[in-house]
């Protein structure tokens, strides 16, 4: 089971969290498009990124800016959304190499997605989503990108995944149900985000097991809802979540947000055996 970590808040270079992941021992580095250290003119430089990364000895997953929203209405914020993903997936392309060395070549490279809730309209009685108001295009939106993103990525062992969040709206279930039908489609289970929001999402994702193939690892209560904890400073039932991520075959993110939770992280997992 291949284990990395996201990039931190508290390091601001690229050298210091590759430093930081080396020291863990850990495989891989999670590249947050939230960052302005990550933003796309900074990936696409990819011949810096494999000559930071491979005297580690790590490789790169990439996590796509959390505002992505393909379904925009005004498609001139879309078309500069999908512009992102299809440069994204072309700098990616040319880090497979490093996932090659240093990785497992049975699991795909990855980029992490949300699926972006949208804007609501709040009546007195009620909060009407506008993706489920105008579901028709908004699925057509996402058939859409199914579409060009299995072009983008043609024969490049490289897929997409789709993370659970706060929880997955019914009208957000049948797109991911869509995209899902492709080979370049997967899901992430990000365990803490699940166990925040209720196991809200649990019934669904065990329902698409098959198409598991990353995990955001972190612990978390659901009583006041917190996450992102160290490992053991939770409720999961974490053993159980490993086991499923190891049957999965699934890479996993230990996706604690600071050095010291993640320190402590990667000593909880030695000493439980993992």
């Amino acid at each position: 089971m291949q284990l990395g970590m996201p990039t931190l808040v508290e390091h601001q270079t690229l050298e210091e969290n590759i430093k930081l992941c080396k020291k863990l021992g850990l495989r891989f580095l999670e590249l947050n498009m939230n960052f302005p250290e990550y933003q796309l003119d900074q990936l696409e430089k990819t011949e810096r990124l494999m000559e930071a990364a491979d005297p580690a000895g790590i490789y790169y997953t990439i996590h796509l800016d959390e505002n992505l929203d393909i379904a925009d209405f005004n498609r001139l914020v879309s078309d500069a959304y999908l512009e992102t993903v299809r440069r994204t997936i072309e700098a990616a392309k040319k880090l497979i190499c490093l996932r090659d060395k240093y990785g497992d070549p049975a699991q795909s490279l990855l980029l992490n997605m949300h699926l972006n809730h949208g804007v609501y309209i709040t009546l007195p009685d009620q909060k009407v989503r506008m993706y489920e108001r105008n579901f028709s295009t908004y699925f057509n939106f996402y058939r859409s990108f199914r579409k060009r993103c299995e072009e983008w990525i043609g024969d490049a062992d490289l897929m997409i995944a789709i993370e659970n969040t706060d929880r997955f709206q019914e009208y957000e279930k049948e797109v991911i149900e869509e995209l899902l039908q492709s080979p370049k489609f997967g899901l992430t289970w990000d365990i803490g985000h699940s166990k925040a929001a209720g196991e809200k999402d649990a019934g669904f994702l065990m329902e698409h097991r098959a198409k598991l193939i990353h995990f955001h690892i972190h612990d978390a209560v659901e009583a006041p809802p917190r996450n992102h904890l160290a490992l053991g400073d939770g409720e999961i039932d974490l053993y159980d979540r490993l086991r499923l991520a190891k049957a999965c075959h699934a890479r996993c993110v230990l996706e604690t947000k600071t050095a010291a939770a993640l320190q402590k992280s990667v000593r909880w997992l030695k000493q439980m055996g993992w």
